[in-house]
């Protein structure tokens, strides 16, 4: 994404700003494709093999603290003999890691080894120690020597080096000399396996993993100072492809900038236990990356569901960050992360202010371009469906790619359509290219103007969104315009939805003119919703809940139709106790 405005204040927008698409619609290109296939392929071959012996360590130097702790849930589950993930379940002795047959996000937890942590946050080591050690037993018997699939997949490889060091009390018990020894020479190969494709593991949080885990073989296996400075080199520049200069990522998922987060706090605890400093391209990421974090959080410090991610709940947040030891204020104005947040009172807003990221760094992208929350207080009033990678694989693959529409974020809709296109394989295609943008503030309230070009092409129109609200929080004035563009001109009227998802526990009742709504929020307060001159409806919705699970809840949908002049709707929302 370019800024083509400029300037020196490094948390402004100027007026008039124009964020632009950099990179645009497309993917990976066919010779790209071809070339991650065939890496992969190379790991079944006898080179790839041969290239895998060396010397194996016999012990580890140091063993490193977890900085976070796990789901108590899921752990006291393994206790009981199950293996759960987001509501599925599977008792212990059925896993079958030779054939994993489980959902991609539940195969990445159990083959990441992230269980030990969740273990081990409910269990001594003389409890825990049987279970992990039984399942590492089997898990190397099925891929401690063959290099395939998932299982040996760069950046779960980080992360199982992370996992297995942090944890190794619960994995290296054992009195079995040769169970240990087949632990250790497996850490060694999966480091040598990294050093040759970290840096052809896909951009972003996946890359970043697959270097933490070859910086943490480095320092904690005998020998490994080349293998470090290596990788301290490919994090460097892995960080730098991840993350926008305002400390945003790149692939503008708020739960990304929070696995990027996780996998350095893990990181300085490994430099911790050499009683060494985390280098400073991380240290600098991270003093960037709070803040931007922090921005994308709701007054409960709780993440906005943004670009397919959930709800993540606050205390989950406050442990990262501790962890990091940073200490920042939310972002407010970001440039390139483009989220733009407004506070006054209780009420904070957050809005997504930038053209969607580009296709090759994108993974369950939305169309979200000017869709905006709203929290007042601890309650979450306007919020978008969200949850479209988050989202529990019990449901259906057709509720999920809706999960990923404009329809399903609190904006506009022209003829029902996209902003930008949503494309199968989880990429985003043809729309929104500019975003232009302009941001004030005084001593009585916020304001943001921002336009996307996204309908444009098809329709002949921009959209235009202004939002006001008052520096005591409780008003928020919004004008949605269409604004006539381009050579493009249709016939006739085009329909035109502009929706309004509310939050978990927010009921809604219309009132007598139908052109306003009673809005009853949980903990007791009450706004009002009121529409100038279109028609206003109450419609059933669904909003994904911090653990993937849909929960029903109601929107409020302005209907109308732009003539070819184009059209305007000003409405606001007031909080009348």
């Amino acid at each position: 994404m370019n800024d083509q405005s400029g300037g020196p204040d490094a948390d402004g927008i100027e007026q008039g700003k124009r964020l632009v698409r950099s990179g645009g619609d497309r993917g990976l290109s066919l010779a790209e494709r071809l070339s991650q296939t065939l890496d992969r392929l190379t790991w079944r071959t006898p080179i790839h093999s041969f290239r895998l012996k060396g010397r194996y360590p016999l012990k580890l130097i140091a063993v490193p603290d977890d900085p976070l702790f796990g789901d108590a849930a899921r752990g006291q589950a393994l206790l009981e003999g199950e293996i759960t993930w987001r509501g599925d379940v599977r008792a212990i002795p059925a896993v079958d890691f030779r054939n994993l047959d489980v959902t991609p996000g539940f195969a990445d937890y159990i083959q990441s080894f992230a269980w030990l942590r969740d273990l081990s946050s409910v269990a001594t080591r003389a409890k825990g120690a049987p279970i992990a050690e039984g399942l590492m037993a089997r898990w190397l018997s099925a891929h401690a020597e063959k290099v395939s699939g998932t299982a040996w997949r760069p950046d779960i490889w980080g992360w199982r080096i992370l996992f297995w060091t942090t944890h190794a009390p619960l994995i290296l018990s054992s009195t079995d000399l040769v169970y240990r020894s087949k632990v250790l020479n497996t850490l060694a190969r999966g480091a040598r396996h990294l050093e040759r494709g970290a840096d052809k593991t896909p951009p972003g949080p996946k890359r970043i993993a697959a270097w933490c885990g070859l910086i943490a073989a480095g320092l904690l296996i005998p020998g490994g100072d080349p293998r470090r400075l290596a990788g301290e080199a490919g994090l460097a520049r892995a960080l730098g492809t991840a993350l926008f200069e305002d400390g945003g990522a790149v692939n503008r998922a708020p739960d990304a900038l929070l696995e990027i987060a996780t996998l350095l706090a893990m990181l300085r605890e490994c430099y911790a236990a050499r009683r060494m400093e985390l280098p400073d391209a991380a240290e600098a990421a991270l003093a960037r990356l709070i803040p931007a974090l922090l921005g994308v959080c709701h007054a409960d410090r709780a993440l906005a569901s943004w670009q397919g991610g959930g709800p993540i709940p606050a205390e989950r947040v406050a442990q990262v960050i501790e962890a990091t030891g940073v200490r920042a204020r939310p972002l407010k104005q970001a440039r390139e992360w483009g989220y733009q947040r407004l506070t006054g009172g209780s009420a904070v807003l957050i809005m997504d202010a930038a053209p969607p990221p580009i296709a090759r760094v994108v993974e369950g992208g939305c169309a979200s371009t000017l869709a905006f929350e709203l929290s007042d207080g601890a309650a979450r009033l306007i919020v978008n469906c969200g949850g479209g990678r988050a989202a529990s694989s019990r449901l259906p693959r057709e509720l999920v790619d809706g999960l990923r529409t404009t329809a399903a974020h609190s904006t506009l809709t022209l003829e029902d359509s996209n902003s930008t296109a949503t494309l199968a394989d989880g990429s985003l295609g043809k729309g929104v290219a500019e975003v232009e943008l302009s941001r004030q503030e005084s001593d009585g309230a916020g304001r943001i103007e921002a336009s996307h070009d996204g309908y444009v092409r098809r329709f002949g129109f921009l959209h235009r969104r202004q939002l006001v609200l008052t520096s005591d929080g409780r008003e928020l004035r919004g004008e949605d315009s269409l604004l006539p563009k381009g050579r493009r001109r249709r016939a006739g009227s085009t329909p035109f939805a502009i929706r309004f998802h509310l939050g978990r526990g927010v009921e809604a009742s219309p009132t007598a003119d139908g052109l306003a709504a009673v809005l009853r929020v949980p903990g007791g307060a009450l706004w009002q919703f009121r529409v100038r001159g279109d028609a206003l409806a109450i419609e059933e919705s669904l909003w994904i809940d911090a653990e993937g699970r849909p929960v029903a809840t109601q929107q409020l949908v302005i209907t109308g139709s732009a003539d070819a002049g184009g059209a305007s709707v000003s409405w606001a929302l007031k909080r009348a106790r």
